[in-house]
């Protein structure tokens, strides 16, 4: 556990070398990142100093009632605080959806630190954010209204994105949050977007953006817009659930680049 900006934050390191802080997506955690196996965490491991951790409110870390707390913004500055706490002032930094609008706010904030990034599954931003945003908004309100059950009943009812369909019986939504927290982390959610295109396209790190299509939570339109913006991008599209095998040695390589 490390203690950030006044919150308990649950986190896991292995391995040595470059220091890579990776966050995961809206609602998830460490543990079901490890059990979606979309990177191979021993192997990056292997040559790279990997850092995760829970955001607030998620899995084993604490959090507290304000939506605010729960905004990417402040997620990414967590992330600058987390690094500090772990003694490192340069790092490569990426994450899955809201794991990688947290590294990108705080690429933002803090330039000079973040020496990489890798941007898996850019969640909607910009044109497409206040659609996913009035969802979430809406879900705050159903969980508050008629339970934790309901709003699950709600999202796995949903259609499964095209490019899952192959893995549809086990795709599951399971919030890796407490039912109490739910709604306050919905709304920060719903708050938040990426950064402002014009701080975007001032940000120098080498970037690679790891995307895929027919999911509209993360639509290929936005990895499309940052590959734009961000001047050292390179974008990977997978168009096949097993495109996405290869995503770990892109990492792993890219990272070895620095």
């Amino acid at each position: 556990m490390a203690n950030v900006r006044d919150v308990e934050l649950a986190t896991t390191e292995a391995g040595a070398g470059t220091a890579f802080f990776w966050g995961h997506g809206l609602t998830g955690s460490v543990g079901q990142d490890d059990r979606a196996g979309m990177f191979d965490w021993g192997r990056l491991a292997s040559r790279h100093r990997v850092v995760r951790w829970d955001a607030r409110g998620h899995g084993g870390s604490g959090g507290g009632p304000d939506p605010d707390d729960y905004r990417w913004d402040n997620l990414g500055r967590d992330l600058l605080a987390l690094a500090d706490a772990s003694g490192i002032e340069r790092f490569a930094a990426g994450g899955v959806s809201m794991g990688a609008a947290t590294a990108l706010h705080a690429a933002a904030a803090g330039p000079d630190r973040i020496e990489r990034l890798v941007l898996a599954l850019a969640p909607t931003g910009y044109e497409t954010r206040r659609a996913q945003a009035d969802r979430y908004r809406s879900g705050a309100d159903l969980v508050e209204r008629a339970g934790l059950d309901a709003y699950l009943e709600q999202v796995n009812g949903e259609p499964v994105p095209e490019i899952l369909r192959p893995v549809a019986d086990q795709y599951r939504f399971a919030p890796q949050i407490p039912e109490s927290l739910l709604p306050a982390v919905l709304r920060g959610a719903a708050a938040s977007d990426l950064p402002d295109p014009e701080v975007v396209a001032r940000l120098t790190q080498p970037t690679l953006l790891l995307a895929w299509d027919t999911d509209p939570g993360h639509p290929l339109a936005t990895a499309e817009r940052l590959a734009e913006l961000l001047p050292h991008a390179e974008l990977v599209v997978a168009r096949r659930l097993r495109d996405v095998v290869s995503w770990t040695d892109r990492v792993d390589g890219f990272l070895l680049e620095t």
